[in-house]
C-alpha cells in the first residue's frame, strides 16, 4: 500500500559488498622503500609479469598463507627475452591485474618501468651457470642470464623473508634456489605447484594467444607427460617413448625439446639405471605459441 501523499518514507538501508582495499602501487624505488619501510612484520614476494591469472594468484594465496604481507611485482623483463621473441606482443594490462590482486588481498605492488629498474644498461652481469645452456636455456639463449638478474635486483629492492615461485618454470624455479644458495641472499625461496585448467592445459599467460583449435592441440603436453607418468615404472626410455608418441600424434604441435631430466640440477638423467623421481619436461610451439609443461614421474617399479 502506498503511502499517503507528503508523508516521508523511511529509506531502506542498501546492502552492498565491502570493496576490497586496493594494494599500494608504486612504480619508483623511492615509494616502494616508503611504503616498505611503513610495514611490520614479515614479508613475502611474488614475482610476476603481469597478465595475471589463477596460477598467479595461487602463489599470492601461498604467500599470504606465510607471511603478514605480500608484495607483487608486475614487469616485463626486456633481458629475459631474445630477438624474435615476443616481448612487443607480450600480453600487458596492469588495471585489470591491479583488480585481480585487490581482491586478493595484495598489500603492495611494484610495478616499474624500464628506466627505473634499469637506470643504465647493466654492466654487472650474473652468469647462471650451466644448468642455464641445457632445455630452455639452449632454446633461449641468454634467457636465464636475465630472468636471474632481474631476480636479484628486485629481491635487494624488496627485502623479503621468502619468494614464492611457480613450479611450472621448474629450471627458472632451481636457477633462482641456486641464486640464493651461492651468494648467500638470505631470502627463502617457495616453489608452488602447476594450477591447471579443468582441461589439464597448464595455466600461463601465453594461453591467451591460442585459437580454440590451438587449445585443443595444446592439451598434447599434458597428455604426453601423463602417458610418460604411467609408463615409467619400466624405466626413463620407456617414459620418453610413451610420452614422444602422443606428441607426434598431435596435429599442430612442434616439439622443440622432450628430456628426462635431475629435478634438482636439470642435467639429463641416465635412462637406464635411475630409479626414484625424475622431471619430464616438454617444450612445443602451438601455432605461434611457445609452452611449456612439466610433471614429476617415478621411475622403476613401482611398490605395493
Amino acid at each position: 500500500m502506498a503511502a499517503p501523499a507528503g508523508v516521508a518514507t523511511a529509506a531502506r538501508p542498501v546492502h552492498t559488498a565491502p570493496t576490497p582495499l586496493e594494494p599500494v602501487l608504486t612504480r619508483t624505488r623511492e615509494e616502494l622503500a616508503a611504503v616498505l619501510g611503513s610495514l611490520t612484520g614479515t614479508r613475502a614476494l611474488v614475482m610476476t609479469m603481469g597478465s595475471l591469472h589463477e596460477g598467479h594468484l595461487s602463489l599470492v594465496r601461498e604467500a599470504q598463507a606465510r607471511a603478514d604481507h605480500v608484495v607483487v611485482t608486475i614487469y616485463v623483463n626486456p633481458l629475459q627475452f631474445g630477438p624474435g621473441e615476443d616481448f612487443e606482443a607480450y600480453p600487458r594490462d596492469l588495471e585489470a591485474d591491479l583488480a585481480l590482486l585487490a581482491r586478493a588481498g595484495v598489500d603492495v605492488v611494484f610495478a616499474p618501468s624500464d628506466a627505473e629498474m634499469y637506470p643504465t644498461p647493466p654492466l654487472v652481469r650474473i652468469d647462471p651457470g650451466p644448468v642455464a645452456s641445457v632445455l630452455e636455456g639452449r632454446t633461449r639463449p641468454g634467457h636465464f642470464a636475465g630472468v636471474l638478474q632481474v631476480v636479484a635486483k628486485v629481491l635487494n629492492l624488496v627485502r623479503p623473508d621468502l619468494a614464492v615461485f611457480g613450479a611450472k618454470d621448474a629450471q627458472q624455479l632451481a636457477l633462482v634456489r641456486t641464486l640464493v644458495r651461492d651468494l648467500d641472499l638470505g631470502v627463502e625461496i617457495v616453489g608452488v605447484p602447476i594450477r591447471r585448467e579443468a582441461d589439464g592445459l597448464a595455466m600461463s599467460s601465453r594461453n591467451a594467444y591460442l585459437s580454440a583449435d590451438e587449445r585443443a592441440s595444446a592439451l598434447a603436453l599434458v597428455g604426453a607427460l601423463r602417458a610418460g607418468a604411467d609408463a615409467a615404472d619400466r624405466g626413463g626410455e620407456a617414459a620418453l617413448t610413451a610420452a614422444r608418441a602422443v606428441l607426434e600424434a598431435a596435429d599442430g604441435v612442434a616439439l622443440d625439446y622432450l628430456a628426462l631430466v635431475d629435478p634438482g640440477t636439470f642435467l639429463p638423467l641416465d635412462d637406464g639405471a635411475h630409479t626414484g623421481p625424475g622431471l619430464l619436461a616438454v617444450a612445443a610451439r602451438v601455432g605461434r605459441t611457445r609452452l611449456i609443461d612439466n610433471l614429476t614421474v617415478q621411475l622403476g617399479p613401482r611398490h605395493p
